[in-house]
């Protein structure tokens, strides 16, 4: 790591101007959360391997920032060569550089890798010291990484109607008169998911993520996809073709994007203006580059004539984030088989841990017998989620996983981002807590869910924690409130249980959920962070329902369903404002012996002993008879 950082300070002392820091961020050419093993280039200078963080090397200094998820994570894995910088509690990076660095100090960035409305920020804070954002022609770090790993060749393909609902022409179509509603001739669409959804295509360029690296310009009469075109089978040519989609080399968005600008991509492309019946004729008063600032990177931002840019999040966001009928009845179908892989989980893991660890068990709270235990036979945090993965396999339409397993045992269960490694990772232990976070890509649908159980004996402590985690998720799931109540507003309802003895979480309560796309998708959330105030929820929108709790050192708690927004059956309607609520579509017990029932109200138990029925009856199709009387077990109804 030593070595890294001396390379880099060598380099950014060559550079003109020489850069007295440089920042190194977690996002590719796209502001990816997750990005291709070619683009983790803070974790290869940092050793950090989180999602999300932010390197600053200076001269003599290595700083990295990062959230609440990964505090802990970063503490373990950064070297003393680094200092952890904790975002919320440290200054702000731009803050921090702004006081700390000297005036009229350089500091280097690589444009693509950085957004628009980041760039500006950073260029505003530092504008105080007449400190520089400097584009730097490379990316530092690529000079360096001597084994970077190569680019992969990963075809595209079609996304056909009978998962997608809506046709290309259909969303461009929509995606235009909004383009004309808001005098833009021409949009860049930069986010990997936005492309992938908007054109109907699906890839393996990122793991977890069924989408490919690539742009895409739209203009009232015109469509562009750039991509590797190794990747664009015929047939998936013809498709694009069909839909008046040019396909161009991946590079080539660069010095299209300047030629969009000085408004040449159209006729450079002989198209006849007014063909899609948006514009009329080309004496059109719409003279405006929409770019969305937070995913657009200020490497193609910088194309443009910022005096003619809409800076405005993307038309695609919301579009995609309202799901239409037939996504809604796939995403449901695919939770339906993926709680039924989460049971047969959980029946298949209650059977180890009392065969091979002499464990009580799913259902009985006892003294472990102890064991001695052949190695061979021992379960880790990797070799059982291993065993989940495979499960989740044998499920029609399956694509692979969603995002890399959360497999944790006590301790390592309260790091909240925790990614187990088959060399470190823990073994299974029946006096502790065990958490899973996983999910999976179906060609249907996305999925994300989160149980935590216990196998021997829960501590009183235990299951007080875990219940007010349950009130919280309870109460959130079982909300209605009216149109245009934000995420933000929504957010204590899962911390309120968890308030009354002074604990909480220090990450959001809910995200978006792709169709058979990202895991995390926007633009609403369910969070207590300030852009959760942003988006209204509304009707046909998926969010999470995730509250937590997290003791450093012992264990972590974690409960998660995936939600849909619907339209609530409410007695009045104050205001004419109609109200909503949410309709659950994940199907996988909560542990009952991990249950304070004292805690509970009987409301609480009502809704409990309801979801574990449907539970029983919306997986039965899915089940052996082994795997049913477990099940019927696991859900019997509890008397308050």
């Amino acid at each position: 790591m030593a070595d890294i950082l001396a390379s880099l300070r060598s380099l950014m002392a060559s550079q003109s101007p020489p850069l007295d820091a440089l920042l190194v961020l977690s996002e590719d050419y796209h502001q990816s959360e997750y990005v291709s093993a070619r683009d983790k280039r803070r974790e290869f200078v940092s050793g950090f391997t989180g999602s999300a963080g932010l390197a600053l090397i200076t001269k003599n200094e290595a700083r990295l920032w990062t959230d609440g998820r990964y505090f802990l994570q970063a503490t373990q894995q950064l070297s003393d060569q680094w200092k952890l910088m904790r975002i919320g509690e440290d200054p702000p990076l731009d803050v921090w550089m702004s006081d700390n660095l000297q005036k009229e100090a350089a500091i280097g960035i690589d444009p693509w890798c950085v957004s628009v409305d980041t760039a500006q920020r950073w260029e505003r804070a530092f504008a105080k010291k007449n400190q520089k954002l400097v584009q730097t022609s490379t990316n530092l770090v690529d000079e360096i990484w001597k084994n970077r790993p190569p680019a992969e060749i990963n075809p595209a393909v079609h996304h056909p109607l009978e998962f997608a609902g809506r046709s290309v022409a259909e969303k461009l179509k929509a995606l235009r008169e909004k383009l004309s509603s808001e005098k833009a001739r021409g949009i860049i669409i930069t986010a990997l998911d936005e492309v992938a959804w908007l054109y109907n295509i699906r890839g393996s360029d990122v793991s977890y993520s069924p989408v490919v690296h690539a742009f895409a310009i739209v203009t009232l009469n015109s469509a562009f996809l750039y991509v590797d075109k190794r990747k664009v089978s015929s047939k998936v040519s013809s498709s694009l073709q069909a839909n008046g989609i040019e396909v161009r080399e991946y590079g080539a968005v660069s010095s299209d994007a300047a030629m969009l600008a000085s408004n040449q991509l159209d006729q450079a492309t002989g198209v006849n203006f007014g063909q899609n019946g948006v514009c009329q004729n080309d004496t059109c008063d719409n003279d405006l580059i929409w770019v969305d600032p937070a995913s657009c990177c200020y490497a193609l931002f910088s194309k443009l004539d910022a005096n003619k840019v809409l800076l405005q999040q993307s038309p695609l966001a919301l579009a995609k984030a309202l799901k239409n009928p037939v996504e809604l009845d796939g995403l449901k179908n695919a939770h339906i088989r993926d709680g039924a892989a989460v049971v047969q989980y959980l029946v298949w893991l209650d059977k180890q841990m009392q065969e091979i660890y002499g464990a009580s068990g799913y259902f009985l709270e006892g003294e472990v017998t102890s064991k001695k235990i052949p190695e061979t036979m021992k379960l880790t945090e990797v070799s059982v989620s291993d065993k989940l993965e495979g499960f989740r396999a044998s499920k029609e339409h399956f694509r692979g996983l969603s995002f890399p397993t959360i497999s944790s045992v006590g301790p390592n269960a309260a790091i909240i981002h925790y990614s187990p490694q088959a060399k470190t990772c823990a073994e299974l232990d029946p006096n502790s807590i065990y958490l899973f976070d996983s999910g999976a890509q179906y060609l249907d649908g996305t999925t994300d869910i989160t149980r935590t159980v216990h196998f021997g004996k829960p501590s009183a402590h235990e299951k007080a924690c875990y219940t007010s985690v349950l009130k919280g998720h309870i109460a959130l799931g079982n909300a209605r409130f009216p149109n245009g109540t934000n995420g933000y507003s929504l957010d204590i309802l899962a911390r309120i249980p968890l308030w009354r003895y002074g604990l909480d979480y220090r990450h959001g309560t809910g995200h978006g959920i792709g169709s058979y796309l990202n895991v995390h998708e926007g633009p609403h959330q369910i969070s207590f962070r300030p852009q959760a105030r942003n988006v209204p929820l509304q009707v046909s929108m998926t969010v999470t329902d995730e509250p937590g709790y997290y003791e450093d050192g012992n264990f972590g708690i974690r409960l998660e369903n995936v939600l849909v927004i619907k339209e609530a059956d409410t007695e009045f309607n104050f205001g004419d404002k109609g109200y909503l609520s949410f309709e659950h579509i994940t199907w996988a017990p909560y542990q009952i012996k991990l249950i304070d029932l004292s805690i509970l109200t009987p409301e609480e138990i009502q809704w409990l002993n309801r979801y574990h029925s449907k539970c029983r009856e919306i997986l039965a199709p899915y089940l052996d008879k082994n795997e049913m009387e477990w099940l019927k077990k696991a859900t019997e109804p509890m008397k308050g």
